[in-house]
């Protein structure tokens, strides 16, 4: 190695050595029990610092693998990436909690997160601020929040979270009726009256007794009448009229949208 290269191999060696050193960090956590681990995550959660609390939780899921202790840290760790809007990290962690753990006594918790992770980040309590129909919203999620709620309820009638989530699914199931009812009132409008009639008759067909089936019946009726195809509009109307002697479409036409279904929830 010549005179010129030597120094400059030093400098970089000694560059390297003290990034390397810089880049190091102590970990804070080293000399704490588990017990100790778990008090601080619980502590930064319940002060809303839930980006904070989740690297502890992981912390605290390696010192106490194997332990009641762990699996609790998995799910509070769900809940945190939950609040801390990491929902894709949520529902992860807690796939991971329900493969590992199928025994576990907190099964019907980590259903009924899974479950409400996905429901708010379909459909959201408070979305109608917006002012934007939450059945105009991708289904997706609606769909996987339904499953994880069926399952809790079928597996668990008698848990703690089984109420609710009843409510949550029936309201799920009216956000999807709407979605379809929606579609079919977007092609209407629009002139595709056999589109609108087939996303119409889907709702109808999928969905039973819910409130988007007045408007699907209206929209049928209405496209049959844009067809020419009077029997069938007529009978639609006659299936209307019976199911609905009241209906506000029969006398108005299509609703405002000032006041949706979801609203008040």
């Amino acid at each position: 190695m010549s005179r010129l290269t030597l120094p400059l191999f030093s400098a970089l060696l000694a560059a390297g050595l003290l990034a390397g050193c810089s880049t190091s960090v102590e970990d804070k956590t080293a000399g704490w029990s588990p017990n100790k681990i778990y008090s601080e995550a619980r502590d930064e959660a319940s002060s809303g610092s839930y980006d904070k609390a989740v690297p502890l939780f992981e912390k605290l899921e390696g010192r106490a693998a194997g332990t009641p202790l762990a699996q609790q840290a998995q799910l509070e760790k769900a809940y945190s990436q939950y609040k801390n809007n990491d929902k894709a990290q949520a529902v992860a962690t807690l796939d991971r909690f329900m493969k590992l753990h199928p025994a576990s006594p907190a099964y019907d918790y980590a259903l009924y997160l899974k479950g409400l992770v996905n429901f708010n980040e379909d459909l959201g309590m408070f979305s109608w601020l917006s002012r934007q129909d939450l059945s105009e919203r991708d289904q997706k999620a609606a769909k996987d929040s339904f499953e994880s709620f069926r399952e809790l309820v079928t597996r668990f009638p008698e848990s703690r979270y089984t109420p609710d989530a009843r409510q949550r699914m029936t309201y799920i199931v009216n956000s999807l009726a709407q979605y379809e009812v929606h579609v079919a009132r977007y092609y209407y409008e629009r002139g595709a009256y056999v589109a609108a009639i087939s996303r119409a008759q889907s709702a109808i067909a999928d969905y039973k007794e819910v409130p988007a089936i007045e408007e699907a019946l209206y929209i049928l009726m209405r496209s049959y009448d844009a067809l020419g195809l009077e029997q069938l509009r007529d009978d639609t109307r006659r299936v209307l009229e019976g199911s609905y002697p009241s209906s506000d479409y029969i006398k108005y036409g299509f609703r405002k949208k000032d006041d949706p279904w979801w609203k008040f929830w």
